[in-house]
């Protein structure tokens, strides 16, 4: 399996970070794709990278959360800054969200958009966070339409319409916790949905799945995900990990 987001670098984790990093390992996790922040954590990121590079990928970005007015233009040179000295697996996370902070709408496009031109000359997959402004999204990638803009719905959490309209603009959805809530409606729809264009992940620590819904999420998990969509699809574990694997190899362009 492939926990395709997963804040592993957090604070949450420097208690236990090796241990709950074996304990994905011995679920079948192989590998982990590392979603930026901005800059207070970037090193973390980095280092935690470097500990385990055969394991640990990272993408570069700044969080809608963290563009803020009296930062986010030197926040995205220094992102800038760090996609002109090496390679990263995507530009992420990046977006809108207007669940925190609807006074920020404005820079927050404003950032969304040069990263994503970014994304498009390095030819690079985004991964979109999108919380309460699906529209505000769309509108931006609509924009910004290119054949090689492409990436992840991070935490996929609209309707059926929502899905559709981002596989429509080349994107595949990320399936997390949510999938497994009994209010996360998505579980009432997904199998309409190809699972080619689906990825597994865990957002770890946020949004942990039942039965640990409300606690610390962690890179094990991603079992339970992909035990609920087995339930979704009437599709065999072993199925469901061989498609999803291959199709977030494929985004990543990882090997």
């Amino acid at each position: 399996m492939i926990d395709t987001h997963t804040h592993l670098y957090s604070e949450q984790f420097d208690d236990d970070r090796a241990a709950m990093i074996q304990r994905a390992l011995e679920k079948g996790v192989e590998k982990f794709m590392l979603p930026a922040i901005d800059s207070e954590s970037h090193e973390k990121m980095l280092s935690l990278e470097a500990d385990y590079p055969n394991q640990m990928f990272a993408m570069m970005g700044l969080h809608p959360c963290s563009v803020q007015p009296e930062s986010w233009d030197k926040e995205l040179d220094i992102v800038k800054n760090y996609i002109d000295q090496r390679d990263y697996v995507a530009i992420g996370e990046i977006g809108i969200d207007l669940y925190w902070d609807k006074s920020t709408l404005d820079i927050q496009v404003k950032a969304f958009e040069q990263q994503i031109d970014w994304a498009i000359e390095k030819d690079w997959p985004i991964v979109i966070h999108t919380r309460e402004s699906f529209e505000e999204t769309f509108d931006v990638l609509d924009r910004k339409k290119h054949p090689k803009l492409r990436g992840i719905f991070h935490c996929f959490s609209g309707d059926l319409d929502h899905a559709k309209r981002a596989l429509d603009l080349g994107f595949i959805l990320g399936i997390g916790g949510v999938v497994t809530f009994k209010n996360g409606k998505i579980d009432q729809f997904l199998n309409e949905i190809p699972l080619d264009k689906i990825v597994l992940e865990t957002d770890s620590p946020y949004l942990a799945p039942v039965p640990h819904r409300g606690k610390r999420n962690e890179s094990s998990y991603v079992e339970l995900v992909a035990g609920k969509l087995v339930d979704i699809y009437g599709l065999p574990f072993e199925e469901i990990n061989k498609k999803t694997t291959e199709n977030a190899l494929k985004l990543f362009g990882i090997n």
